[in-house]
């Protein structure tokens, strides 16, 4: 199994890379596009090109001057492929896991001390749980990567203050709800 140290300095480089060479990492608003796209399907009228571009009957679409609206008429850009990239990259790391690995690794063994073997029960929690981390990264106006990882590469003050309020809340949160382990 990859060192978490190696892990850790290979993310590290990832971001870097992508920060110089193209643009910021962040995906939350990935999952806008996406719920557009959703939209689109369904209304045909969500996303309309204009003279000036695209707009939205959407407000949240049409904000800076159409970009959402447009991204979701053209969908197929860098950072829509990067967030499907890593779903596809969390597939194959957890195969490739299952198979280097005799012991069932969908439940962790602070998870198991604290709320038993259920798989299932993991799988539901982790939804839950992504779903509410979108939804404060949506308040937020952006994600742990953009935020975190991105914005303090870039020394940003946003993005350190962002960092102090996530450990400040996510520690006690897990102190509290891991007690044994």
């Amino acid at each position: 199994m990859l060192d978490w140290k190696i892990g850790g300095v290979a993310l590290g480089l990832v971001f870097f890379l992508a920060v110089l060479l193209v643009k910021p990492i962040g995906v939350s608003t990935q999952f806008v596009i996406l719920d557009g796209i959703i939209g689109n399907a369904v209304n045909s009228e969500l996303v309309v090109k204009t003279d000036e571009g695209y707009t939205s009957s959407n407000a949240y679409l049409a904000k800076s001057h159409g970009k959402y609206a447009k991204h979701v008429a053209n969908p197929i850009n860098y950072s829509f492929i990067f967030v499907l990239a890593m779903v596809l990259g969390a597939v194959g790391s957890t195969f490739t896991r299952k198979r280097d690995s005799k012991e069932d690794l969908s439940v962790s063994p602070v998870w198991k001390a604290n709320f038993g073997e259920n798989k299932w029960k993991r799988y539901a929690f982790s939804l839950v749980g992504g779903f509410v981390v979108l939804y404060g990264a949506r308040l937020a106006g952006g994600c742990t990567s953009g935020h975190m990882m991105s914005g303090m590469m870039q020394t940003s003050l946003s993005g350190y203050i962002f960092t102090l309020g996530t450990f400040g809340a996510a520690i006690p949160t897990a102190m509290l709800i891991f007690k044994k382990g």
